[in-house]
């Protein structure tokens, strides 16, 4: 499998553990955390959290990483942090209004 990504993806220090994703839409639930900034001195931040579903898109991905095989990483997904748009979280923008 050849993913053409854009703009263009590579590996650089790591190219023995190189692969590829497809880019993708699928439906799980998930967390999202966002940072609320306290008014103190040091700048801190509590974190907020909260939990839903819908159905989101993951872009095109080349990467490396040795501490886990690709099947290890899939089993994984659903438990990692990831960013997506929630005014287009299936890269499709909403045209009816």
């Amino acid at each position: 499998m050849t993913v053409h990504t854009s703009p263009r993806q590579e590996v650089v220090g790591d190219e023995k553990h190189v692969h590829e994703h497809e880019g993708q839409v699928h439906m799980h639930d998930h967390w999202h955390v966002t940072h609320h900034h306290m008014s103190g001195p040091d700048g801190e931040f509590e974190h907020r959290s909260s939990y839903h579903q819908h159905e989101h898109n993951h872009a095109a991905l080349v990467h490396a990483h040795e501490d886990r095989t690709e099947d290890a990483e899939k089993k994984e997904h659903d438990s990692q942090a990831h960013m997506h748009d929630h005014n287009a979280p299936t890269g499709r923008r909403n045209t009816n209004k």
